[in-house]
């Protein structure tokens, strides 16, 4: 028995929601484990269409038991949006079946406000953030003044919480010319949600034990992807939190040892949403025609992503830093229609190769890429199940791919659905 973790190898959007929608078929139990309602997993089940933010994607399933971590900043709103919203689609969700973190912090409407107040201010400089508050809720966190959720059962606790936090908040307000942001209604309006959000809470990290004990196996589900960690990625265009799998188990409480196998959704190409370095984007006709369809559309802003060829030397970087130990290709049937192909086997700066993604801003922005062309296949990879059913041409980008990034493929995405999948390596056992 072995508990997988799942995080994104490239700027995130790699179609993780289908392949943990499809792992958790074998899960017990899956737990989200860091960032908030700014990431979106898309999930096609027998031609319905699930958009989740926050939910993890094992919740579409029957008996499984969905984990949202302390990692997660949640938006108590937008989570009971979320929950009503999937129960219209005939998704049972209760307190048997969904877990919260009593430790996660709450994202509140000042933490939403100042986003926007700074993606507005900073022009030019933006970060393209979803203006959903994450940042400013995380840096709360960091700073020991947030609102977390254990704070809504008392009301003299998350008194003084938002008084702790508004002190903060106001002088950064006026200082900005806003008006000062109110505590009472604010108190009111969270009592007024305290109990339907209660009702979900619990110790993960004891609960997580207890899964340990009953053999349960465990599905970890990250968001976003690791070129967007506030360590490792493109800073300062990263998201705010730890997107590598090592915040696993940071993220829900548990030891690393809990995690026996990492799993990296890597797209067959690579795209980017919001500002940014971008080595191999494409703003020509081929990068439109990925876009088209791709279908490359943020799940939560509906943004139109930038799209490139997929960039070996990233993806290598990535599975190093966040040791991945295998690979689930994603959107093959993406590039069916292309007459060749490109990947990016090396970097150029002011005249010298490098093998490696710099720290700085100011050489990223100078990176040349070097390409490797190999020859379309001209036919469809479309629902195909077994890889020795795929088109000649495909398997030769896919083996070239996997000795370059030097990890494994365990699986390979033939289409949205989750049927549609081609397991080489079972992540599980």
């Amino acid at each position: 028995m072995k508990n997988v973790a799942v995080v994104g190898s490239q700027w995130g959007d790699e179609g993780k929601g289908k392949i943990v929608d499809w792992l958790s078929g074998e899960a017990d139990v899956v737990i989200r484990f860091q960032g908030g309602n700014n990431a979106g997993h898309t999930l096609v089940i027998d031609g319905v269409t699930y958009k989740l933010r926050l939910l993890p994607s094992g919740i579409v399933r029957k008996n499984k038991i969905s984990v949202i971590g302390n990692g997660v900043v949640v938006d108590p709103w937008a989570l009971l949006d979320e929950i009503e919203e999937i129960k219209s689609k005939g998704v049972d969700v209760n307190e048997n079946n969904l877990i919260l973190s009593e430790s996660a912090t709450l994202i509140m409407p000042y933490h939403r406000e100042m986003d926007e107040i700074r993606e507005d201010a900073a022009g030019n400089s933006k970060i393209g953030t979803t203006r959903r508050g994450i940042g400013p809720a995380y840096e709360d966190k960091v700073g020991r003044r947030s609102v977390r959720v254990m704070d809504l059962a008392s009301e003299e606790n998350l008194d003084n919480r938002l008084t702790s936090a508004l002190s903060h908040h106001n002088l950064i307000r006026k200082g900005l010319d806003k008006p000062a942001f109110e505590k009472n209604q604010l108190k009111k309006d969270l009592l007024k949600i305290a109990p339907k959000i209660l009702k979900y809470s619990k110790q993960v990290w004891k609960k997580i034990d207890e899964f340990k004990l009953q053999k349960k196996k465990i599905l970890f589900e990250g968001a976003q992807g690791i070129l967007l960690d506030v360590d490792h990625g493109t800073y300062p265009f990263v998201t705010s939190s730890n997107t590598v799998a090592a915040s696993a188990a940071t993220g829900s409480g548990c030891g690393p040892n809990s995690i026996n196998y990492v799993l990296g959704i890597t797209k067959a190409y690579t795209t980017r949403v919001g500002e940014g370095p971008f080595p191999t984007e494409l703003k020509d006709e081929i990068g439109e025609h990925l876009g088209i369809v791709g279908k490359e559309f943020g799940t939560v802003t509906s943004r139109k992503r930038r799209c490139g060829w997929f960039d070996g030397v990233l993806v290598r970087q990535t599975i190093k830093i966040s040791g991945i130990d295998g690979i689930a290709l994603t959107k093959l049937d993406v590039l069916d229609e292309l007459e060749e192909i490109k990947m990016c086997i090396g970097y150029e700066i002011d005249g010298n190769k490098i093998d490696y993604l710099p720290a700085t801003l100011y050489d990223q922005l100078k990176i040349k890429p070097i390409y490797k062309t190999y020859k379309g296949w001209k036919s469809s990879t479309s629902g195909i199940k077994d890889f020795e059913n795929l088109p000649n041409n495909a398997k030769i980008y896919i083996k070239e791919l996997e000795n370059f990034i030097e990890a494994k493929i365990s699986s390979i995405s033939t289409s949205p659905e989750r049927k549609d999948t081609i397991l080489l390596i079972d992540p599980f056992n």
